[in-house]
């Protein structure tokens, strides 16, 4: 039996002997590697993340001691020391284990994560509610060093540093971006001021000289001071002590010994504790260690040879077009920049960044930054291009509205992976712009039908003088014939693209060849419908929308949004302002519900958002007659 099949738990765990440990890391990196390379998931974080998982367990004891673990990429070894390997197989399926924690998914998972520098603000919440109900178990929040450019991640060592509450921070650096003295003096230190006599002797030094009468405290601070600068002298903590942390670190993230070892230290520590480790993004798979951003989240590939089993298709993504796109006008007007946070890659952006270095400005995992950012080059006179994708631009709402859009700033935002995105779930599905952009003053909002549109939307973007929003949806395109790419699109204006008497469909986004779909097959069944691909959710073709309406009472809206406050949304209120009576409207649209993880077909289809939908919600309208 291996050592995996023995652990149902991290109580089974406990009962391994630590030389038993690196065999049990192994094992779990098989595992790892061998679901990842046929579901899909984020392998490099994961395996880079192995020996921490396991000491964690090792020293502590969840569930009544709560991990926190931040974003969540990194937690598939949590996830099969904590009674999940039996269905691990089932990662990032359909109703199968979620790629990321989840409060419901497991007692395990302290906190749902998804999006990055969180873990810090909830566990010191935990901590606190913990306190309040005289619990002392233990909080641990394990964050990235990406994570860590995240302002909200500095929100949360602030208040814990000022309230000084027992929580442990746990800095995994896997691309040594904070320090680079990592070696055997550095790790004996922490080891050394970790230990337990080290810390009782401190604690009563430090209340001993504090008694002193009349100097005591100023003795205390002077030798604080002095003890923190020669510690920083040859640590890199000197950021965290000055959040009021207790710092130890860089250790090897890979020495389960020493570890364990630091961990049974620092656990009876009551106050804010950071320790710093470091590791190997993509530890024990050499594809992935070559090329850790590749497989950071990656698709299905050859466990063997580490090559992706995707079949080749000659069709580009939404992502590719956008790219190339934004580079030719890039060449044409040097008033173009291109904004992105921490996702070059995943946007498309990296040969516009190799071929204009200077007009490139990745400012890391900070969402609102990014667009505030662009605002300050907007107001300079260049063009800024946010790109993001649609769930992470929801962390910037504020500075779209307050810094962007009350002044009308020519930023334009190119929102990737709107809609259902698929296998990442609740977390990462982008349904929710079309709803919170269409509210906001000075902004348009437009979606394109194919690539085709979206060369020609970036153009409309690039020439309009205000704020403006194009979103595009995850995967390959239509293949359409790309024509009049450098035409702009006129603000406001649909097109018409089937005309019939029974049915009008009015349709936004990748949502129109669905409807053009659900046309042919009502065609077919003696039903002739009006399809319309209205582009802009705002400005709305008021006069394109009205005079339909009039004509064709029978009305059918079509978006890969959530129905609240969306497209279908806007077109009631345009009929409402217009005065127009006497219709039936059916909005189709994602329900009242966080949509879980699973292949966007199938996801489409389970929430009515698919061709089959719109021919079932036509007969039962024209029924209704």
């Amino acid at each position: 039996m291996s050592f995996l099949e023995k652990i149902d738990s991290p109580e089974d765990l406990k009962k391994l002997p630590k030389n038993d440990l690196p065999f049990l890391a192994s094992e779990i990196r098989r595992v790892i590697i061998d679901v990842v390379s046929k579901n899909g998931g984020h392998l490099a974080p994961s395996l880079g993340a192995v020996e921490l998982a396991i000491a964690i367990h090792y020293v502590f004891n969840a569930p009544d001691d709560k991990i926190i673990w931040d974003v969540g990429h990194q937690s598939y070894a949590h996830k099969l020391l904590t009674g999940r390997k039996d269905r691990f197989h089932t990662l990032r399926q359909h109703d199968g284990v979620c790629g990321f924690t989840r409060i419901s998914e497991s007692p395990y998972d302290a906190f749902s994560t998804g999006h990055s520098s969180t873990s810090i603000s909830a566990g010191l919440g935990i901590a606190c509610g913990k306190r309040l109900k005289k619990d002392n178990a233990k909080v641990i929040a394990v964050i990235g060093d990406g994570s860590m450019t995240g302002g909200l991640a500095y929100e949360g060592l602030n208040q814990a540093g000022h309230i000084n509450k027992n929580i442990l921070v746990i800095l995994n650096d896997n691309d040594m971006s904070i320090a680079h003295n990592v070696g055997a003096i550095s790790s004996l230190l922490s080891r050394t001021f970790s230990a337990k006599y080290i810390q009782d002797f401190k604690k009563e030094l430090k209340d001993f000289i504090k008694s002193l009468p009349k100097f005591g405290g100023d003795i205390y601070k002077f030798a604080k001071r002095s003890k923190e600068s020669f510690k920083t002298f040859i640590t890199p903590g000197m950021l965290f002590e000055a959040f009021n942390f207790e710092y130890f670190g860089p250790i090897n993230g890979h020495n389960l010994n020493h570890l364990i070892d630091i961990l049974n230290n620092i656990k009876c520590l009551n106050e804010p504790v950071l320790l710093h480790v470091t590791t190997k993004k993509g530890k024990g798979y050499p594809p992935s260690e070559k090329n850790p951003v590749y497989y950071h989240g990656v698709g299905c590939f050859n466990a063997d040879t580490g090559e992706s089993i995707n079949t080749e298709c000659s069709i580009p993504t939404y992502t590719q077009i956008f790219g190339q796109t934004l580079q030719k006008l890039a060449e044409k007007n040097d008033r173009i920049v291109a904004v992105t946070a921490a996702m070059p890659e995943g946007t498309g952006l990296v040969k516009f960044a190799d071929s204009y270095p200077d007009r490139f400005f990745d400012v890391g995992i900070a969402e609102q930054h990014a667009v505030t950012f662009a605002a300050g080059l907007a107001t300079e006179g260049f063009k800024p291009v946010v790109a993001r994708y649609s769930t992470f631009l929801q962390r910037a709402y504020d500075q779209i509205l307050h810094d962007v859009c009350i002044e009308a700033l020519p930023v334009v935002f190119a929102i990737d992976r709107a809609g259902i995105v698929g296998e990442d779930g609740a977390t990462h599905n982008g349904l929710f712009d079309l709803s919170y952009l269409r509210s906001l003053p000075n902004m348009v909002v437009m979606a394109p039908k194919d690539e085709n549109e979206l060369c020609r939307m970036l153009t409309t973007a690039i020439h309009h003088m205000g704020p403006i929003a194009v979103r595009y949806p995850r995967g390959t395109a239509e293949g359409v014939k790309k024509e009049n790419q450098d035409v702009p699109i006129p603000i406001g204006k649909g097109e018409v693209l089937k005309k019939g008497d029974d049915l009008l469909i009015l349709a936004i986004g990748r949502s129109v060849f669905d409807a053009l779909s659900a046309h042919a097959t009502l065609k077919e069944e003696g039903v002739s419908a009006t399809v319309v691909n209205c582009r802009f959710v705002k400005p709305l073709d008021v006069d394109l929308i009205a005079t339909l309406s009039r004509s064709i009472p029978r009305i059918i809206t079509v978006e890969e949004n959530v129905r609240q406050g969306g497209f279908g949304s806007a077109v009631l209120e345009c009929l409402s302002d217009e005065e127009i009576t006497g219709f039936q409207l059916k909005c189709i649209g994602v329900p009242d519900t966080f949509v879980e993880h699973g292949p966007q077909k199938l996801l489409r289809s389970k929430y009515g958002i698919d061709a089959p939908a719109i021919v079932e919600t036509a007969k039962r309208l024209l029924k209704n007659v």
